[in-house]
């Protein structure tokens, strides 16, 4: 029996039969690199860089550039993985692209960051123009918590490179303002610029917001209703030719029409509670997740499935573990 195959970055389980469906001979490779999501179908989307994978490679390129002429940076991610990126830096001043992969509607796509860096007794990073300020007096940079570890741990290669004890560097997006009004940093409270964020470094190649109202959406002929990120992150993968919907909670404001193939996919907890909100009682379980992890066919799932379906009878149930794997199928 072969391995299973992890998609090293949403930590989806990538079935054989998918690999085999793409015939792509470097497949294996790709997935692994993490910059490649395959689809149930077989195909392959390429993943983006985050702004904040972005930004890494250029601190990192600026400092190395206090040395020598440089064009192509490695960097870690949150996720673990290194990418590298093409750069333009000399004379400690660095330029980084943001590419955003196969993402259609990426507003960042082909963004500057620009990193300016000179030689220091200690280590800093400063925000400078187009990168978007919040909280009291707009004192503090939109830079994310997980963003700002991954710079500093490139900075940190930077400097053992150059065989620099310490570096100022200011960070700066040339049309970061500009394009910060097509994001929503705006509706956010951040003003001036874009935000420098990235939990794993890479950006999922499709849109993660609605575009238009989730009653339009789910009107769509292909649609697939989602409770919650996870459940989004997997349907996207899984049912590559539906249109996704995050729903949440509201899973009373479903009805779908006979006609549709519609689908309703997310972990089993708020779905189930939903249809059968004493799904619990009696069992001497506190929680749907223990129940699905200790006796993932105990009769009280099954009879809570069969009430989901009830309600939703022209709807397929698609329950999922947290890992991606399909719990219960229901056409």
């Amino acid at each position: 029996m072969l391995d299973p195959v992890l998609d090293p970055v949403s930590g989806l389980e990538v079935p054989q039969s998918w690999i085999e469906r793409s015939g792509d001979k470097s497949a294996l490779e790709k997935i692994k690199s993490g910059r490649w999501v395959m689809l149930s179908d077989g195909r392959m989307l390429r993943r983006g860089l985050t702004t904040g994978t972005t930004a890494a490679a250029a601190c990192k390129g600026a400092i190395i550039s206090l040395l020598t002429l440089v064009e192509v940076v490695e960097v870690p991610t949150p996720a673990g993985l290194r990418v590298s990126l093409p750069v333009r830096a000399r004379g400690g001043v660095c330029v980084a692209v943001k590419d955003a992969g196969d993402h259609q509607s990426d507003v960042t796509v082909g963004l500057e960051i620009v990193a300016r860096a000179s030689p220091s007794g200690d280590v800093q990073l400063l925000a400078g123009e187009g990168i978007g300020r919040l909280g009291t007096g707009l004192a503090k940079a939109a830079i994310s918590r997980s963003a700002r570890e991954q710079i500093m741990q490139a900075v940190r290669e930077g400097l053992d490179i150059a065989g620099l004890k310490g570096v100022h560097i200011e960070l700066s997006v040339p049309a970061g303002r500009e394009v910060s009004r097509r994001t929503l940093n705006p509706s956010l409270g951040i003003a001036g610029g874009i935000s420098i964020l990235g939990s794993t470094g890479f950006v999922e190649p499709w849109n993660e917001h609605l575009g238009r109202s989730r009653a339009e959406e789910l009107k769509e002929n292909k649609v697939v209703a989602t409770t919650g990120r996870l459940g989004l992150r997997f349907s996207r993968v899984l049912f590559p030719d539906h249109k996704v919907v995050l729903i949440g909670s509201q899973l009373d404001r479903l009805s779908f029409e006979e006609g549709q193939e519609s689908i309703l996919c997310g972990l089993p907890a708020l779905i189930l509670r939903w249809a059968s909100p004493q799904i619990l009682e009696d069992t001497g379980y506190m929680t749907v997740a223990e129940m699905v992890e200790r006796e993932p066919y105990h009769e009280n799932l099954s009879r809570a499935l069969k009430m989901v379906k009830a309600r939703l009878p022209h709807t397929r149930i698609v329950l999922l573990h947290r890992d991606g794997k399909i719990f219960r199928d229901l056409p």
